[in-house]
């Protein structure tokens, strides 16, 4: 059985290095079932637990954590907007960890998950800050996360007009990483 993978970019602008990164490492995997999503198709009020008890799950949310449960791994290419992970990101995954009224477990769209994760960013350490606080963030919901992590520094110059990586030896080292995620995701089924 192939895994199913959600994989999105934790940025919404247009030209988003992340959102070429995720591509790119969508494009690489033959091994299992891929959803890529833009969170721009999910947008979403800032997480406001008053406007939860007034009107509930936004239908975005909803539909975003219909996605995170039919998955059981993640694929996310996040920015690293200082130090951390956007805000953009933080509010998806604030929204769709509030439980439904008909569930019964708390975080359930986060549990038995493995995520993989990616940065790109035109800095030298291709956003790894950023992954540091995204890990601890997956962990704490429930999420295990696969050890190694790809970064890609200078991502700026890294991208051909197509959203392609003209780097070889980066493509070699982003296709090494997620072998080894679909093979402990594959393992976990």
């Amino acid at each position: 059985m192939k895994p199913k993978i959600l994989a999105l970019a934790g940025s919404t602008r247009s030209d988003s290095l992340n959102k070429k990164l995720i591509r790119c490492a969508t494009e690489m995997i033959e091994d299992a079932d891929i959803t890529l999503i833009d969170l721009r198709d999910f947008s979403l009020p800032i997480y406001d637990g008053d406007l939860e008890t007034s009107e509930g799950l936004p239908e975005n949310a909803k539909k975003l954590k219909k996605l995170f449960l039919q998955h059981q791994g993640l694929l996310i290419a996040s920015p690293e907007y200082n130090s951390s992970y956007s805000a953009t990101l933080k509010n998806a995954i604030d929204w769709i960890s509030r439980p439904e009224p008909t569930e019964s477990e708390y975080l359930i769209c986060f549990k038995n998950k493995l995520a993989g994760l990616l940065s790109a960013s035109p800095g030298a350490l291709g956003g790894l800050r950023g992954l540091a606080a995204l890990r601890l963030l997956l962990e704490n919901v429930g999420t295990s996360v696969y050890t190694t992590q790809f970064t890609l520094g200078s991502a700026d110059k890294i991208f051909d007009s197509n959203g392609k990586l003209t780097d070889q030896k980066k493509e070699e080292s982003l296709k090494s990483m997620l072998e080894g995620y679909i093979k402990l995701l594959t393992k976990m089924l």
